[in-house]
C-alpha cells in the first residue's frame, strides 16, 4: 500500500481544538477508510507462542491513503505471557545453580521480542480503521490470528498498545495547545494591563491623556454606539425597578458595585419575583417530563403514515403532565412538539460542556442561534462536568432568510447527571421571567425541552432530542409558512441533524490518518487543519450575515425581473476577519420546483459553476485542494481556480449538507494569503467575505407514490426553498455613505444569478 508521510512537522495551532480528546481519537478509526503503516518497520513484539513469527495472511488493501502522523508517534511493543505465567525459561546461558533469588529473579524478568512483519502491521491498522473499532472481541481476535500467524495474545497486546499510544500522543497535543494558548492569554493580559494603566485613572476610568478635538471615525462610531448602549441600559433598569432613571451617572466608578455584588437569590428575589426555591422546584419538575417525553411510546407519541415524523398526542399530553391547554384564553398561540434520536461521534464529557458553555453551544448550532448569552448563574453545580448546574440563559434563534422573523426566548437550563453513562439537559422558561424582563419578549417559551445523552463505547453518544415550544402566531411569509408551522424550521430534527453534522466535521478535523481521496492538494496536517479553520469561520460570518437577527435592519427592494431582495450594510471598522469598510449584503430567497438534493449537487459542483456564477465568464473552473469534513461526498471543503486571460482568481468553498438543510458557501481569497494558509499558517488573520446558498425543503411532505424496493422509486415529489445571498464591500472606507449605485449592483448580481440557475435547471416559470 502507497503511502506518503504528511508529518512535517506542522507549526503548533494557537487555537484551542474543541472536542480534543483521547475518547475523540479513538473514535476516528471508525469514520475514515484508509490506513497508514509507517509505523510498521518500530512495532515490536514479544515471541511467546509457537509460529508468532509466520508472515500475515491477510488480503492486502489496495487504496492509496495519506497518512498525517503525529511529531510524537513511537514505539510499540506488547508483553507475553511470561508476564502472566511467572517468566520464561530464562537461565540458558551463564550462572550456576547457586545464585542467589535476586539473579534469578532478573533472569525470569528477560524477554524475547519478536519484530511484526510490516504486512501483519498493515492488516491491524486496516482492521482498526475499516471495522469501526479499535476494541476487537475474543472472536475477532482469534481470527487475526489465525489470519496472520499471530497468537490470540499477541493480537490483543497489539491493539492495546496501539489504543496506548493514541491517547499518549492526543495528551502531548493538547498539552502543547493549552500552553500556547495560556502564553497568548498572559500576552493579551499584559498588553491589557499596559493599555489601561496609560489610558485611565486608577479611580474613576476616565482619560488621563487630553485628546485632539478632532476624533477619528472609529472613536466617534464608538462613543455613539456607547450611548445608544447607555440608554438602553437605563430604560432596562427603569422597566425592572432596579434604579430610578437617572440615578446612574456618578463621579465614582464603584458607584454601582453594591448591586453588582448582589448575590443569584437576592437578584432573583428583588428582580423577577421568584426565589431560588422555586426555579429549583421548576427544573426538577421539568427535569422529570423531559425524561418521559424523551423515552414515551405510543399514546403519547404517535408516528405519522405519511412522513414518518413522530407526533405528540396532546390531549394525552396534557393528561399525563396535568398541563395547561394553550387553547383556553390562548387561541393566538400555537404549539410545536417534535423528538429525534440518533448517535453522535463525542464523547460525553466534552458533549455536555458544549451546553453548559454557552459559546460553545452557540459555535455548535451556528445556522440555528444568532445570538447567545448567559444572564446568570443560579447554581454552578458540582465537579469538572458541573453536575447539577442551573443558569437563566437568552437565545435568539432564527432561520438562514431574513424573511422568517427570530424568536427570543429566554429560559432556564437545568444539566444533571442520571447515571455514570447517561446526562440529561433541560431547557425550561419560567412565568414571570421574561414579562419582567421585556414584555414584548413573551412571545416564544420553552416547555419543558432538551436532550437525554447515553454514552456508548469508543466515543460515541446516543442522543434523543425533544424541542417543545409554545409560540404566539404571528405572519410567515407563504412560501416558509408550511415549514415554519410544522415544527421541522425549529424542531428536534433540525437540532439532532446539526448536532452529528458538527460533531463529523470535528472527527475529521481531528484525524490523523485520512485516505488520499479525501485530502487532495495539502501536504501537511498543519495546512489541513488551517483550511478547515478559514471554512468554518466562512460559513459561521454567512449564517450571521442572512438571518433575520436584530444585529440587521434589512431594507426590501424590488429586483429588476420581480423577485423580492432584501438589502442591509454595516461598516467593519477592526475585524481583521472581514474587509475594512462598507459592506453591503444582499438576500433574496425563492421557491424552485427542484429536489433539495438536486440542487446542492448542481452547486457545488465545479463543473456546473461557469453555468450559474456570472465572475467566472463562462471559463472553466478547476479544483486544487479537496478536504472531506464529513462521511457524506457533499460535506467537503475546496480551493477552485478561475483562470481568465486577465488574471487568475482562487475561491475557497464549503458545502456542507444534512437530512434538513444544505449550504453552500464560498468566497474569493487572496492567492499569496491562501497559499500560507495551505502551508499551515495561522489563518485567523485573512480577511473573507462570504457568499453562498442555503437550501430547505419546502415542508410539503407527502407519502411515496409508490410502494417499491428501488430507492429512486421512493422520492416523492417536493420543492426546494433556495436563499442567494451576495456581500460586496462597497468602499474601504468606514466613514463613507452606502449608494444606490452599489444596490443597483448587487441587484443585478443577484437577479442575473437566479436566472442562470433556472435556466440550468429548466425552471424558468417558477
Amino acid at each position: 500500500m502507497g503511502v506518503v508521510d504528511m508529518s512535517n512537522n506542522p507549526p503548533t495551532s494557537r487555537t484551542k481544538d474543541f472536542f480534543a480528546s483521547p475518547a475523540l481519537s479513538l473514535s476516528l478509526a471508525g469514520i475514515f477508510r484508509g490506513a497508514g503503516a509507517s509505523a510498521a518497520a518500530n512495532n515490536e513484539v514479544e515471541e511467546g507462542y509457537e509460529g508468532s513469527g509466520g508472515a500475515g495472511g491477510g488480503s492486502k488493501r489496495e487504496e492509496t491513503t495519506v497518512e498525517i502522523s503525529s511529531e510524537n508517534s513511537g514505539h510499540t511493543r506488547s508483553r507475553s505471557d511470561a508476564d502472566f505465567d511467572g517468566g520464561g525459561d530464562g537461565d540458558d546461558d551463564d550462572g550456576d545453580g547457586d545464585g542467589d533469588d535476586d539473579s534469578k529473579n532478573k533472569k525470569k524478568k528477560r524477554k524475547k521480542y519478536h519484530r511484526h512483519t510490516a504486512e501483519q502491521i498493515r492488516e491491524m491498522e486496516a482492521y482498526v480503521l475499516f471495522k469501526e473499532s479499535p476494541h476487537p472481541d475474543e472472536k475477532q481476535r482469534q481470527q487475526l490470528s489465525k489470519q496472520l500467524g499471530l497468537a490470540p495474545r499477541q493480537v490483543k497486546f497489539w491493539f492495546q498498545n496501539r489504543r496506548t499510544q493514541i491517547k499518549t500522543i492526543q495528551e502531548r497535543h493538547e498539552n502543547s495547545l493549552l500552553k500556547s494558548e495560556i502564553e497568548k492569554l498572559r500576552e493579551e493580559n499584559k498588553a491589557m494591563r499596559e493599555a489601561i494603566n496609560k489610558a485611565c485613572c486608577p479611580n474613576c476610568g476616565m482619560a488621563t491623556t487630553s485628546r485632539d478635538t478632532s476624533m477619528t471615525t472609529e472613536e466617534q462610531q464608538l462613543r455613539i454606539e456607547n450611548a445608544r448602549l447607555k440608554a438602553e441600559v437605563e430604560k432596562l433598569r427603569a422597566a425592572v425597578g432596579k434604579c430610578p432613571p437617572g440615578a446612574t451617572s456618578t463621579s465614582s466608578c464603584s458607584a454601582g458595585n453594591d448591586q453588582e455584588n448582589r448575590s443569584s437569590l437576592d437578584f432573583y428575589t428583588g428582580i423577577f419575583g421568584i426565589d431560588k426555591s422555586r426555579i429549583m422546584e421548576l427544573v426538577n419538575q421539568g427535569m422529570e417530563e423531559l425524561k418521559k417525553m424523551a423515552t414515551a411510546g405510543g399514546p403519547l407519541w404517535i408516528r405519522s403514515l405519511e412522513t414518518g415524523r413522530e407526533i405528540l398526542n396532546y390531549d394525552e399530553y396534557v393528561k399525563e403532565f396535568s398541563a395547561e391547554n394553550s387553547s383556553n384564553g390562548k387561541s393566538n398561540r400555537s404549539i410545536e412538539a417534535s423528538r429525534d434520536a440518533g448517535v453522535v461521534f463525542v464523547d460525553l464529557p466534552k458533549l455536555v460542556q458544549s451546553f453548559t458553555d454557552v459559546n460553545q453551544w452557540k459555535a455548535m448550532f451556528p445556522c440555528l442561534i444568532s445570538k447567545a448569552a448567559t444572564v446568570d448563574v443560579i447554581c454552578g453545580g458540582e465537579g469538572p462536568n458541573r453536575n447539577g448546574a442551573v443558569q437563566l440563559m437568552f437565545a435568539e434563534l432564527q432561520m438562514l432568510t431574513p424573511m422568517v422573523p427570530t424568536r427570543e426566548v429566554y429560559f432556564v437550563r437545568y444539566c444533571k447527571q442520571l447515571s455514570a453513562e447517561q446526562w440529561a439537559i433541560v431547557d425550561v422558561s419560567i412565568d414571570k421571567v421574561e414579562e419582567n424582563i421585556d414584555a414584548s419578549l413573551a412571545k416564544c417559551r420553552k416547555r419543558p425541552s432538551g436532550c437525554i445523552i447515553e454514552d456508548k463505547s469508543n466515543g460515541h453518544c446516543k442522543v434523543t432530542w425533544v424541542e417543545h415550544l409554545e409560540c404566539q402566531k404571528g405572519t410567515v411569509h407563504t412560501m416558509y409558512r408550511s415549514i415554519v408551522s410544522s415544527g421541522l424550521a425549529f424542531g428536534a430534527r433540525h437540532w439532532m441533524t446539526t448536532l452529528q453534522l458538527q460533531c463529523e466535521r470535528l472527527v475529521f478535523f481531528m484525524a490523523t490518518n485520512v485516505p488520499t481521496k479525501d485530502s487532495s492538494g495539502v501536504a501537511t496536517l498543519a495546512g489541513r487543519k488551517s483550511i478547515l479553520k478559514l471554512a468554518q469561520r466562512m460559513t459561521w460570518s454567512f449564517c450571521r450575515a442572512i438571518g433575520a437577527s436584530s444585529y440587521h435592519v434589512w431594507n426590501k427592494v424590488t429586483s429588476k425581473t420581480g423577485e423580492d431582495i432584501r438589502v442591509s450594510s454595516r461598516k467593519n471598522l477592526n475585524d481583521p476577519g472581514e474587509p475594512l469598510g462598507v459592506i453591503l449584503c444582499a438576500v433574496s430567497s425563492v421557491w424552485l420546483p427542484v429536489s433539495p438534493n438536486v440542487l446542492f449537487d448542481f452547486l457545488r459542483d465545479e463543473a456546473h459553476r461557469n453555468e450559474w456564477d456570472i465572475m467566472s465568464n463562462g471559463g472553466p473552473v478547476q479544483t486544487i485542494a479537496n478536504l472531506a469534513k464529513g462521511q457524506d461526498r457533499g460535506n467537503a471543503v475546496n480551493i477552485q481556480t478561475m483562470k481568465s486571460k486577465e488574471n487568475s482568481m482562487w475561491l475557497l468553498q464549503d458545502s456542507y449538507t444534512n437530512a434538513y438543510e444544505s449550504m453552500v458557501v464560498y468566497a474569493p481569497v487572496d492567492i499569496t494569503g491562501m497559499q500560507s494558509v495551505i502551508t499551515g499558517c495561522d489563518s485567523s488573520n485573512i480577511a473573507i467575505l462570504p457568499s453562498g446558498f442555503s437550501i430547505l425543503p419546502d415542508g410539503l411532505e407527502s407519502r411515496p407514490l409508490v410502494i417499491t424496493s428501488r430507492q429512486e422509486e421512493k422520492i416523492t415529489e417536493g420543492g426546494s426553498l433556495l436563499s442567494i445571498a451576495f456581500q460586496i464591500l462597497t468602499n474601504n472606507s468606514p466613514a463613507a455613505k452606502l449608494t444606490m449605485e452599489s444596490v443597483d449592483s448587487v441587484n443585478t448580481l443577484i437577479s442575473c444569478t437566479l436566472r442562470n440557475i433556472k435556466t440550468s435547471l429548466q425552471c424558468e416559470d417558477a
